[in-house]
């Protein structure tokens, strides 16, 4: 009796019952649909580059290949607008139609000229922060999903916590300076990764150029602000830039040949496209070097001049790079974000 006691005790160990036998999990990248990416391999650049915090992460295994100071908190200028994009797709139809506030003229910074009390689509006012990083259009896209900025910020600091994103710290929903307002390279590029399964996103960041139409048939010409997407660099995929005294140069690009993909984010740099194409010759040999010369018309795209009225003309041309940036303008652009 005792032994067929032990020997029930040991059966039970070794074969325990099936609802206690943990099932085992699948494969990450198969949860997802993909097959698991071959480990990428490190780059090595050359080249001293101007930016402070750089990350180059392979997006199809999701590692890094290359990073400086890549876990450091930083100001990020516009690339917030990334966050703001997320939450309003997530949300909202690109069909809705949304009034531009009354008091819209207000917002500082880089601005479309949004007419106060037209409407415009979701869609529209998407293009706006992405192609042309509209503050004007972010601060009526937040409002208009959350009531207030105040509330639209906390929407943004949960979602960036529901994506691991721990180094990361929304203040505003356009970029604008503010201490309280930050994130790393690496979660930068987490965001960027994650977003490219939003296509109303990523088709946004790869457009050099469109046109939005309020319902009453005002129209406001957009040119992106990402120098290199401009220059036709047939490397550069996608783009998002911010600018802002405290934040320096900021650059977000998706490059990529015979669809193997990188994520680049630079942030505090003096110098983004030079680093930018440092970048891409490592990454891509000759292929990378652009003959093109690459200007950067951050200026042009009406970054931190006060904002002013102005006729649907004037605002076109603005909104066009028209409105250039005189070497006599001595306006504060400190808080300019784009």
């Amino acid at each position: 009796m005792f032994m067929s006691s032990v020997l029930s005790a040991l059966l039970l160990g070794l074969f325990p019952v099936a609802a206690d036998i943990p099932l085992p999990l699948p494969p990450l990248a198969s949860l997802v649909g993909v097959p698991i990416a071959p480990p990428a391999e490190r780059v090595s650049i050359d080249r001293r580059l101007s930016a402070s915090g750089i990350i180059v992460v392979d997006l199809a295994s999701g590692q890094s290949v290359y990073g400086m100071q890549a876990d450091i908190e930083r100001p990020m200028a516009s690339l917030t607008k990334l966050m703001t994009a997320l939450l309003i797709v997530e949300k909202h139809d690109l069909e809705e139609w949304v009034t531009i506030p009354k008091d819209i003229a207000e917002t500082p910074g880089s601005v479309a000229y949004l007419p106060a009390g037209e409407q415009f689509t979701v869609g529209d006012l998407l293009s706006a922060l992405l192609i042309a990083s509209a503050n004007d259009a972010a601060v009526t896209l937040a409002r208009f999903h959350s009531g207030s900025l105040e509330t639209f910020v906390k929407e943004m600091n949960a979602r960036a916590l529901s994506l691991g994103l721990t180094g990361t710290q929304y203040a505003n929903a356009s970029g604008m300076d503010d201490p309280r307002q930050w994130s790393t390279p690496r979660d930068i590029a987490r965001l960027v990764s994650f977003i490219q399964n939003e296509s109303a996103i990523r088709e946004r960041m790869s457009l050099k150029g469109t046109v939005i139409q309020s319902r009453s048939g005002q129209t406001i010409p957009l040119t992106h602000t990402h120098a290199l997407l401009r220059a036709n660099n047939p490397l550069v995929e996608e783009g998002k830039t911010g600018t802002t005294n405290a934040a320096g140069q900021c650059l977000v690009s998706v490059v990529g040949k015979d669809g193997h993909e990188y994520v680049v984010v630079l942030l505090k740099s003096q110098k983004r496209y030079d680093d930018m194409q440092a970048i891409l010759l490592s990454l891509f040999g000759s292929m990378g070097a652009t003959e093109t010369p690459v200007q950067d018309t951050e200026c042009a795209q009406g970054g931190g001049h006060a904002r002013q009225s102005l006729s649907p003309a004037e605002a076109s041309a603005k909104a066009d790079g028209g409105g250039g940036c005189p070497a006599s303008d001595t306006r504060d652009r400190s808080q300019a974000t784009q």
